[in-house]
Order: structure tokens, then sequence, then C-alpha cells
């Protein structure tokens, strides 16, 4: 009896984590050429909202890599992850060094997320810190790096992070911010939003506190040294 109960219950667990792994390969494949309408953060910031009797507020506007500045581009990287073009989803140097911060016992340790792991984690997954999502986030951020191209994750990341309070991409952010379209963000409009993002809803880019001000001075800086981006490597 209880060796029957035990070959079920390994027959359903194999049965779902192929049904995992498809769904998984199956949606990543689909993201590779179709926009992301929705991620499940934009789910859980509408379902704050109505519990905490603020306005529902979800603005996000797709546009192609080719209708957003290259200048956006070019700030997260110089903000978020300087060694995108070069990895394979995960910066180790920066890894080893937060790990080595920690145990001198650093409090605020810069985090080591790239580019690539904040998409994985903003399109397929729940925000949070558990090691579950940590080691679910490792396997789209493996399988996205395999199947789509930088410039393609740079185009799903820069469509898809949240840059304001219901406010959700450069063409949302750029109309939210500055009345403009993300084709025309300057640098320093650029800079401003890359600067927020490690804290979006604390943060403004328009108008900039002096945090943020501080951020985009730095971010343009970099941007000068970086000179452009070629995401199509």
């Amino acid at each position: 009896m209880g060796n029957t109960m035990g070959k079920k219950i390994f027959r359903l667990i194999g049965k779902a984590a192929l049904w995992f792994f498809g769904l998984s390969i199956f949606s990543v494949v689909i993201f590779r050429f179709v926009p992301v309408p929705v991620t499940p953060l934009m789910l859980i910031r509408c379902v704050e909202q109505v519990f905490s009797s603020d306005d529902l507020r979800m603005k996000h506007d797709w546009v192609s890599i080719d209708e957003i500045s290259k200048n956006l581009s070019l700030a997260v990287v110089c903000s978020e992850d300087q060694n995108f073009m070069n990895h394979s989803g995960f910066d180790m140097k920066a890894i080893e060094r937060s790990v080595d911060a920690v145990k001198r016992g650093v409090k605020r340790v810069k985090g080591a997320s790239t580019i690539s792991q904040q998409t994985a984690k903003n399109v397929f997954l729940w925000p949070g810190r558990s090691w579950i999502r940590k080691g679910f986030e490792v396997y789209f951020t493996v399988l996205i790096e395999f199947v789509w191209s930088k410039e393609r994750i740079m185009e799903v990341y820069l469509n898809s992070i949240e840059m304001g309070n219901g406010i959700y991409g450069a063409e949302a952010a750029a109309n939210f911010y500055w009345k403009t379209s993300a084709k025309n963000l300057s640098r320093t409009q650029a800079a401003a939003i890359a600067a927020i993002l490690p804290n979006p809803l604390k943060y403004s880019a328009n108008p900039p506190g002096p945090y943020v001000q501080e951020r985009i001075g730095w971010i343009v800086g970099q941007m000068g040294q970086w000179g452009n981006l070629n995401l199509r490597k």
C-alpha cells in the first residue's frame, strides 16, 4: 500500500517536472519573438493598489529596441551591469566581490544581479529573496541567455522593468516623466531612469532628488567613457 502510494507520488512529481520544463522552455522560445504583454510584478502591483485603495495604474507600452534611444541601453549597462556584453548571464567577479564584502561585515552590499537575471526575474517570476525563487531565477537566466540574443534580452528588459509607480518600460517612463517618447530620450534623461532602477517606487527620475542627481552625474560620466554600445555583437 505504502509502496504503491510512493510510486504514485513520484509519478506525479515527474509529470509536474516535465510540464514545468516544457512550459518554461516554450514560453522562453515564444518570448524570443513575441512582446511580453504583462509580467507577474505588474499583476502583483495591481493587486497591491486595489488592497491599499490606491488608483489602479499600469502604464506599459511595448516598443521595439529600434524605437528606444541607444542612450538608455548604454545608461542601464553603465549603471546596472557593465559586463553585460561579456558574461553568459552571471557576473562571477561581481558575485565574488559581494560574497567577500559580506564576509567582511559590510552591511550595504551592492547587488551582483545582472541585466539578464533581472530580466528573467521580472518576466517569469515573482519578487522575493528566497532560495527557491533564486534557483528559478538561475534556471530562467540560463534559458534566456541560451535562446535569446543580448539585443533581445535588452529589448525585453527595457520594456518590462518597473520604472515608477505603475510605470513599466521605457516608452511609458519617457512619456510619464518628460512627455516624450523612448526614442527621444537624451543622455541625461536616460541616466535619470537608470539611476532610479534600484528602487523606482522610492526615487523619481523627474524631478530628481539629491541622491538621484548624484547618480545621474556618475552614470553620464560612465556613458562618456564607454562611447557606444553594440548590442548586435
